[in-house]
């Protein structure tokens, strides 16, 4: 039995028999009576009578569970040298006779041992990349998996031409059925490997911009960032067709497009990226998508839409203000009604509670739909209804008035405009900007 585990498993062995020397003998009795036998007629026997029979652990089956239950306590602990120590024991579970626990060790290594490896203050990129090579051959059901996080580190690291080199090895990687039950993982390389490309891309794009133009040397790396562009190009087209959230490669993708004047293929990318029903819902690609149409310059309506989705998901992102400005200079009712719509729904959340410019504008349109009353004022009485009960609490308290007055006068006096209108006058903000 392996020495140091012998030792711990002794250290903790005395820890529990001094615990249960201190605790008395009257402490079995309780625990006894916490958890007594419960007979039931209509339980099947087993139920009743637990069963003691099958299989036990081997020795070294134990061993090596306590081995591995030490090596997370020493890894919860940022212990890197204990770990390493007692990972030395551990590899012997890969001569298991038990064969799901056998199955399961060449992972329980690779990622214990990563970790070890990538936090340990003596270890260094060459034992890394060691470890990472015996972890591939370990294991042909974790390849791709582990050509993928040996990449990860290695660009981490600022070695990017080495870990596009071991993308390109795991891209050509072959084994029988196993090829197919990683398809996703290769599609993740491929991915990937795509954007080491876009990274080399950029690189030749910043260096054609320091060079003269028309020189042999400005066409020689137009043609490399060609070649870089294709390459890239075909990787990351790939990817994105896969349902999934994909944000990194999806910018990079339409990036590339732009620069080459691929309008229409763009605006295609970002709109089956954001409307493909089979995508999760994610924010982030409308907000892609109205980024890309307002730097085409592209109709207000275009723009409107894509930001009424994103209204729809997140009411409270940054972007809402944009959105109520634009909406405010439509010529449509729909558009002046959504627009009240935004700015309530904005307030409604803790991180745009102090945003003066937010209270400006519900302050400006509550007194223009006074002015012109008519339909617009029974609107401003369904947004208040539905909020008054909790506002009153939430934006207008005495606490709140106080400290808003003290910390800026201009938000202040925002809200007492808003909360003279649609409470009354007596009111704390309202009293606080007027008798201060």
């Amino acid at each position: 039995m392996d020495s140091i585990v012998e030792e711990l498993r002794r250290e903790e062995e005395q820890a529990s028999t001094k615990e249960q020397e201190t605790e008395g003998a009257s402490v079995g009795t309780i625990r006894e009576v916490q958890h007594p036998r419960i007979y039931l007629p209509l339980l099947p026997r087993y139920f009743q009578h637990p069963s003691t029979t099958g299989p036990r652990p081997s020795d070294f089956q134990k061993a090596k569970e306590d081995c591995l239950r030490y090596i997370q306590d020493a890894l919860l602990q940022s212990q890197w040298q204990r770990a390493a120590e007692l990972m030395i024991s551990y590899v012997e579970s890969l001569e298991n006779t038990n064969w799901p626990k056998r199955l399961a060790a060449p992972e329980e290594i690779w990622r214990t041992g990563t970790e070890i490896l990538h936090n340990h203050p003596r270890s260094n990129m060459e034992e890394s990349n060691h470890f990472a090579d015996q972890m591939k051959n370990l294991g042909v059901k974790r390849y791709l998996k582990i050509s993928l996080e040996h990449a990860f580190y290695l660009m981490c690291n600022g070695h990017m031409d080495e870990a596009y080199q071991n993308l390109v090895l795991a891209e050509s990687w072959r084994y029988g059925e196993q090829t197919v039950l990683q398809e996703k993982d290769l599609k993740l390389i491929q991915g990937y490997k795509g954007l080491l490309d876009y990274f080399q891309w950029l690189k030749k794009k910043t260096e054609m911009l320091q060079l003269e133009e028309e020189s042999y040397a400005e066409s020689s790396v137009q043609q490399e960032m060609h070649n870089f562009y294709q390459q890239a190009v075909v990787s990351l087209k790939e990817i994105i067709k896969i349902p999934g959230v994909w944000d990194p490669f999806v910018l990079c993708y339409v990036d590339l497009l732009e620069y080459y004047k691929e309008y229409e293929e763009a605006d295609e990318v970002l709109r089956e990226y954001a409307y493909n029903p089979k995508f999760p819902s994610n924010p982030n690609a409308h907000v892609y998508l109205y980024q890309f149409l307002k730097r085409r310059g592209e109709s207000k309506k275009k723009q409107i839409s894509a930001l009424q989705v994103l209204h729809e998901l997140v009411p409270s992102h940054e972007l809402m203000l944009e959105f109520y400005a634009m909406l405010k200079k439509s010529k449509k009712n729909k558009n002046h009604k959504l627009q009240l719509e935004v700015i309530f729904a904005v307030l409604d959340f803790a991180g745009w509670k102090d945003n003066v410019k937010a209270w400006s504008c519900l302050a400006k349109q509550i007194v223009e739909i006074l002015q012109n009353s008519g339909e617009q004022f029974g609107w401003l009485k369904k947004e208040w209804g539905i909020r008054k009960d909790w506002w009153l609490a939430f934006h207008f308290s005495h606490y709140l008035a106080k400290r808003n007055w003290q910390e800026n006068e201009s938000l202040t006096c925002e809200k007492a405009l808003v909360a003279g209108i649609l409470q009354g006058k007596a009111k704390p903000h309202f009293e606080c900007s007027v008798y201060k």
